[in-house]
């Protein structure tokens, strides 16, 4: 099935992917984790959450930890639009759609539009947020991997076709894809609004969940000397997959587990999509250069492990596909 023409002029203006909710057991250890191993600046804190941002950004935040009975699992995505008038437009669009909304207060942000998506995953919409002093000079704050800002989101779905379809009606642009020859469905899809290879990307699985969320990091070097800090730090287990670089995305990457499960990408060196008419890049699902360029071959885990959303139902997939994994 082919993806769908994008929409170049949706109801309203999602400017970029913003932040998540992470859900987790023991504040303290997460804490120490996303601070002094990702190296991750704190905007503020309180009993019961930790918030985070990279060194490039002036939002207050880009990762929220969240202490929880249930942890290892996420509390919603968060994106940003254009203007405020966005998400009034918002409003009425997902109420459109049959989804739920509702006006929800976050600190340190202005108005927030909670709703979700086909599959219900939670997403809020916001304008403002506070925005704090730069800091992307202040080298001496530099530890860990050195992470620069959030990059994009990966999402297992049970209907990749639904799911493109929905997004890109309002405003994603599908940059690269996968797709199943025996069904001829989708299998996995990129989609971005902020001009790269992705904000929001959905792999075929058992879902929703989210597979991971990825950080931008300055060169691959950076990503070497993380793995040197986690294999000397008690992290060692916490190494899934990489580093390696993928064909789809072109993108040099390494992806860890945090203490809680949540699977972190670190990322860079992918390109720019900025072209309205840029056209997408087809892939062959058996081609073992989709997902690794070089490198070895993913693991098991890397298709199956997720983290579910706050009170979301799993639907399984019907494909049945065979993509290239690691002995």
């Amino acid at each position: 099935m082919p993806v769908p023409a994008p929409n170049l002029y949706p109801d309203f203006n999602t400017i970029r992917l913003s932040h998540v909710c992470l859900n987790v057991k023991d504040l303290s250890v997460s804490k120490t984790f996303y601070t002094d191993i990702l190296g991750f600046q704190i905007s503020d804190e309180t009993r019961d959450h930790v918030y985070l941002r990279a060194m490039e950004e002036r939002g207050h935040h880009s990762v929220i930890l969240q202490r929880s009975d249930a942890p290892g699992t996420v509390e919603v995505l968060g994106f940003k639009t254009f203007d405020d008038d966005d998400l009034d437009k918002a409003d009425v669009y997902f109420q459109s759609k049959g989804r739920s909304t509702s006006w929800v207060d976050r600190p340190f942000q202005g108005r927030t539009l909670l709703t979700s998506d086909n599959l219900g995953i939670p997403l809020e919409f916001y304008h403002k947020m506070d925005r704090l002093e730069s800091i992307h000079q202040k080298y001496a704050l530099y530890r860990g991997v050195k992470p620069l800002r959030i990059d994009h989101f990966n999402c297992f779905s049970n209907d990749v076709d639904a799911s493109v379809a929905f997004y890109n009606d309002f405003g994603f642009r599908v940059t690269e894809y996968t797709e199943d020859a025996a069904s001829e469905k989708l299998w996995a899809a990129w989609m971005h609004r902020k001009g790269g290879v992705h904000d929001m990307a959905f792999t075929n699985g058992t879902g929703p969940r989210l597979h991971h969320v990825a950080f931008w990091v300055p060169t691959p070097m950076n990503i070497i000397d993380l793995l040197d800090l986690m294999a000397t730090t008690g992290y060692v287990s916490n190494i899934e997959r990489g580093p390696g670089r993928h064909g789809i995305s072109n993108a040099f990457f390494l992806y860890i587990l945090d203490p809680d499960g949540h699977r972190i990408e670190i990322y860079c060196s992918d390109y720019q999509t900025l072209d309205p008419d840029h056209e997408p890049i087809k892939w062959d699902l058996k081609d073992p250069q989709r997902q690794t360029l070089w490198g070895a071959a993913a693991p098991q885990s890397w298709f199956e492990h997720g983290t579910q959303f706050v009170g979301v139902g799993l639907v399984e997939s019907t494909i049945d596909a065979s993509p290239i994994i690691a002995p």
